[in-house]
């Protein structure tokens, strides 16, 4: 199966490699891990978030994590942000919740956030567009692919911007 993001990636030389399971396994990246032998944190969950001026953002973070409130604000430059709903996702990705790639949807500008700490994983594993396709990939190929900024958006102990 190629699917879109596949295209995407291959149309930039991004490595990858592909896996499937079974469209029947449970929705979650805990699922997913535990099919696939990789640890939840490595399976990225791509969330969508609004501003309080409609902006619309991509935040990945590992499966299990949750960001830290005032570190999303901070790193999004918004006091007042919120998870989109899943018809504003379909909206905006041409993807329902579950298996959004984190790049090749997105418009010019779009702004888009990964957690500092996925950066020391070996791999990562992402939606490919499909339930039961998965997208594995070097942190650093993904942050190419989905044109992201890296931030600390989970540890409360460091800053949200790495000090240059």
């Amino acid at each position: 199966m190629h699917l879109p993001s596949h295209q995407y990636l291959d149309d930039r030389s991004i490595p990858y490699q592909k896996l499937s399971f079974s469209p029947e396994t449970k929705k979650g990246a805990a699922h997913v891990a535990n099919v696939l032998g990789y640890s939840e944190r490595q399976m990225v969950k791509s969330l969508i978030f609004v501003t309080s001026i409609d902006e619309k953002v991509l935040v990945m973070l590992g499966g299990d994590q949750n960001a830290i409130s005032g570190h999303l604000k901070k790193a999004i430059g918004s006091r007042n942000i919120k998870l989109a709903s899943p018809n504003v996702v379909q909206a905006i990705t041409g993807y329902a919740i579950g298996s959004i790639p984190p790049f090749h949807w997105q418009s010019s500008g779009f702004r888009s956030f990964i957690d500092a700490s996925l950066m020391q994983e070996s791999v990562l594993g992402v939606g490919a567009g499909e339930w039961g396709q998965e997208i594995l990939m070097a942190p650093e190929d993904l942050v190419k692919a989905a044109q992201a900024t890296i931030v600390n958006l989970c540890n409360k102990l460091q800053p949200v911007f790495e000090s240059r």
